[in-house]
């Protein structure tokens, strides 16, 4: 099924996005610093059920760029008015490390308009790390090009093999006009998910990676404190990775179809229990 590319206006500015399919609405949402091009393998094998809206996060890809300090809820409100100028009504939402968090937040902040969330490899960050973080994306740039090995190098020994056309697109995307790396991993470590966390109501699948060395030690206090969830589902990738979108697409496809059309997660009674 084709993709189709276009643009939103909020007041963000314009954001931009791929979409194909049709039915309910699937929001994507990315990693940093990444795009829409994080879910290219992903997007074909929902859109034959799904309304598959793969955006570039403000700040990231072709969209407007953002001022720092930039916040998950900075990018959820624009994800939000997104959602809106293309005429998305409830919907579901996927995201992917601070794509997740971002997915949190639009769960905890409007749960009557987010049917399910599927938090992939979400990340469990307190708000007073920030000095510390972005360090795996963080390169200062060189007239020589040097950065772009460095930027290479601190990511490599998080990528499957072989790793090289994932890294190209890493480096497009960390590239790309506006973008500061560094800077939505700290906007990342400012989002304090515990105060927001016991918000999240809506259905929830926990996709994990397990040789993701950032992620995977946060699943059991991820699992432990949705404590408000109606449904709490869990799905690990033994051998994914930080690519786990990428290299993995058929199998995260598989996770989700299977958590979104399953009974208890499409019409859930208000007075059920908790669902693990």
């Amino acid at each position: 099924m084709a993709i189709r590319f276009g643009y939103a206006d909020t007041r963000f500015g314009q954001l931009h996005y791929a979409e194909s399919g049709s039915g309910l609405p699937l929001l994507l949402l990315h990693q940093t610093p990444r795009s829409w091009d994080e879910f290219r393998e992903l997007i074909p094998l929902l859109a034959d059920e799904f309304r598959v809206l793969a955006l570039d996060m403000v700040g990231f890809g072709a969209s407007a760029s953002l001022a720092p300090p930039q916040t998950i809820e900075a990018f959820a409100d624009a994800a939000w008015e997104f959602l809106d100028a293309v005429n998305a009504g409830p919907v579901s939402v996927l995201g992917h490390h601070t794509g997740a968090a971002v997915a949190m937040e639009m769960a905890a902040g409007r749960p009557g308009r987010v049917e399910a969330v599927v938090l992939s490899s979400c990340p469990w960050t307190e708000g007073n790390n920030e000095s510390g973080s972005g360090s795996v994306d963080r390169a200062v740039r060189k007239p020589d090009g040097s950065h772009l090995q460095t930027l290479w190098n601190l990511r490599r020994p998080y990528y499957p093999d072989p790793a090289t056309d994932l890294l190209d697109r890493f480096l497009r995307d960390a590239l790309a006009h506006g973008v500061d790396p560094a800077e939505g991993h700290r906007a990342c470590a400012r989002y304090q998910v515990a105060d927001r966390i016991g918000a999240v109501t809506t259905p929830v699948l926990l996709l994990a990676a397990g040789a993701d060395p950032f992620s995977m030690p946060h699943l059991p206090t991820l699992r432990n404190q949705l404590t408000g969830a109606r449904v709490v589902r869990e799905e690990v990738i033994e051998d994914g990775t930080v690519a786990l979108i990428e290299r993995e697409a058929p199998r995260v496809a598989a996770a989700v179809r299977s958590f979104l059309n399953s009974p208890d997660v499409r019409a859930v009674p208000e007075n059920s229990r908790r669902v693990r």
